[in-house]
């Protein structure tokens, strides 16, 4: 078949479309509020009526109706964002579904967000990104709980922008009664969460009313139908005054000739000869090349994804940042910031998690929970935890030092997750608010006598033994009879044992989960000290959760923590009870007695595992002295 080439003209109308395309702006936005607001159905309505819905979609939606739908003979337009097989059984949102369109004046990516309480992680992650926020309320529900926490989650999230989507007016006779009354209560509920615009539109998702254009059934509403607004909404310019962030994803380096820093631009704009600074280091050089895919670029801004290459060779890795030197983001190892928390284990101050930024994660710990924030007043509330959904102001320690912005300045580069070390779940979201300085000061002091000379004094190998089990298990009674061998032995050593640290360092913890944790933390940081101090440290505790455990592991050095665990069945600790504490607990007199009533995480992969049914505390006793001189710590 014969090739006929296209008409100039035509050529140049394809391009000049393809241009227009190219160059609309771009709306994200996200629907959120409380259940069977009807968030999806919206979406599936302003996909349909500007006809982006194609013909075999429209078939299948039509099929879907009829076998999951709730709208009777109607098509159902939830079905259509509702895309797991669970959603369409159950009638709910779970997962953050994704949609794109275009209009003449604009293009859209919507997030439909769930509205169930169990899923704020999803909707949390839909307004990370977002640019405005469409949140819906039932005109026979009013402002609900939900409605006010994705209303506050998505204020924390930097969302300026929202639309008052007063959905089902239908329902209630179109009556402006009711719409001014919900507009009312929603605008006094909102008025200090720092939003640029808040415009109520009243429609009905499931007729279309007031979607895509005004309805004809509300004449005493005068203002724009919800597509309208969406076009015309002002939207920040591109970040050009914001300073140059690129947070290094990796380091490309395919061969000897080259060694680039890929990452994508996070704020600002780049050029070739520019002057950059490792944002960790301070370290200065210029740019040398811009690399993207088709080749070299003289420019980059913010969303673009290149390799940059530096004319010097200076240290520079994945989780550092190249920055603009004349304004720099803050490094520190403590800051303050807001929490979600999305995990059904509450957050713990004292307790370790991975803190993971945009390119970084390392080791961190929540060191105050300053306050809780109640969203329906936003009081500041003392709590000793953070529970699912919950938000509070968290003061936060790293193992190393972050490269960060405030999370106002910067949405990219200030904001992280906490991620469960034991689950690997992601456990809460974090908004940075300010460094905290407070430890700027202070700088490790050199000793010339160190924990190597110290040790070589004692001819022995300092560590700790961690002794772990249910009350009643032997920990004490082992620890003792080992100490006791050792001593004979002329080795230097030292108990630190659970209920004889409560007289003094820990008089002021009781047996909550919180209290448990800082128990654990604190006699975790004297061990390290005694080691330090070239000691074998004989620690007996209970320590029934193994992050608590990993982290004390994490303190010491390579070799230097041995977690002993003593297994004794719960039914043979109980029978023998050596201070009535199973039976008190067992009445309901102690609470938060580990085993009856708060949980023993036994450890998995325990560097020395006791067995004591059927065995002697001599014989066990003498079993870890067997293999502690085997492994040479005696």
């Amino acid at each position: 078949m014969e090739h006929v080439a296209p008409k100039p003209a035509a050529a140049s109308a394809v391009r000049a479309f393809l241009h227009e395309q190219e160059n609309k702006e771009l709306l994200r936005f996200l629907t959120c509020g409380s259940v069977d607001d009807g968030k999806s159905t919206l979406i599936g309505r302003l996909l349909y009526d500007t006809k982006l819905i194609f013909e075999d979609q429209l078939a299948t939606l039509e099929k879907d109706s009829k076998k999951h739908g709730t709208t009777g003979d109607d098509i159902d337009f939830a079905l259509l964002v509702d895309g797991l097989e669970a959603e369409r059984e159950q009638g709910i949102t779970i997962d953050v579904a994704y949609r794109f369109f275009a209009t003449p004046k604009r293009k859209f990516i919507v997030a439909d967000t769930p509205g169930h309480e169990q899923y704020t992680r999803n909707m949390a992650t839909g307004a990370s990104t977002a640019d405005l926020a469409i949140v819906l309320i039932d005109a026979r529900q009013g402002v609900l709980r939900q409605t006010r926490r994705h209303s506050f989650i998505a204020s924390l999230l930097g969302i300026r922008h929202i639309v008052l989507a007063v959905n089902k007016i239908d329902l209630v006779g179109f009556d402006r009664a009711v719409f001014d009354r919900i507009v009312g209560d929603y605008r006094a509920f909102a008025k200090d969460l720092g939003f640029e615009t808040l415009t109520p539109i009243p429609i009905s998702a499931r007729y279309g009313d007031n979607v895509t254009q005004r309805s004809g059934r509300m004449d005493w509403y005068t203002g724009p139908a919800l597509l309208e607004h969406l076009e015309t909404v002002p939207l920040a310019s591109a970040d050009v005054k914001k300073p140059f962030r690129f947070p290094v994803q990796y380091v490309n380096r395919p061969n000897l000739d080259f060694r680039g820093f890929a990452g994508t631009v996070a704020s600002g704009t780049i050029a070739q000869g520019d002057t950059v600074v490792v944002a960790k280091s301070g370290k200065p050089s210029r740019v040398k090349r811009i690399v993207a895919q088709g080749g070299d670029l003289r420019t980059a801004s913010e969303g673009q994804a290149v390799t940059i290459v530096l004319e010097d060779e200076i240290e520079v890795s994945r989780g550092n940042m190249l920055v603009a030197p004349d304004a720099r983001p803050h490094v520190a190892d403590q800051f303050t910031a807001n929490i979600v928390w999305f995990d059904e284990h509450a957050l713990l101050p004292g307790r370790s998690y991975l803190l993971r930024t945009e390119t970084d994660q390392m080791n961190a710990t929540v060191t105050e929970l300053k306050h809780r924030i109640d969203i329906n007043t936003f009081a500041h509330e003392a709590a000793k935890s953070l529970e699912l959904n919950e938000v509070g102001v968290c003061n936060i320690s790293t193992q190393s030092p972050v490269a960060f912005d405030t999370y106002a300045d910067n949405r990219v580069t200030g904001a992280f997750i906490l991620i469960d070390r034991i689950t690997n779940a992601t456990a809460g979201a974090g908004m940075i608010l300010h460094p905290l300085r407070r430890a700027s000061n202070v700088h490790w002091q050199a000793l010339d006598v160190d924990k190597k000379a110290r040790a070589e004094l004692k001819h022995q190998k300092p560590a700790v033994l961690w002794f772990t089990g249910l009350s009643g298990s032997g920990k004490s009674t082992i620890a003792n009879l080992l100490e006791k061998k050792l001593h004979a032995n002329g080795r230097h050593t030292y108990i630190l044992d659970g209920d004889n640290v409560r007289h003094g360092l820990n008089r002021d913890l009781g047996f909550t989960e919180e209290d448990r944790v800082e128990n654990i933390r604190r006699v975790a940081e004297v061990a390290r000290l005694m080691v330090d101090a070239g000691l074998l440290v004989l620690v007996s505790f209970i320590s029934p959760f193994r992050a608590e455990r990993r982290m004390a592991r994490e303190l010491m050095g390579e070799g230097e923590f041995v977690e002993v665990f003593v297994d004794t069945p719960f039914e043979e600790c109980a029978r023998r009870d050596p201070k009535g504490l199973y039976a008190r607990a067992l009445r309901g007199e102690i609470k938060n007695f580990t085993g009856v009533d708060s949980p023993y995480e036994a450890p998995e992969h325990a560097d020395v595992h006791l067995e004591t049914t059927g065995r002697s505390p001599e014989e066990l006793t003498e079993a870890l002295e067997t293999w502690l001189r085997e492994r040479g710590y005696i």
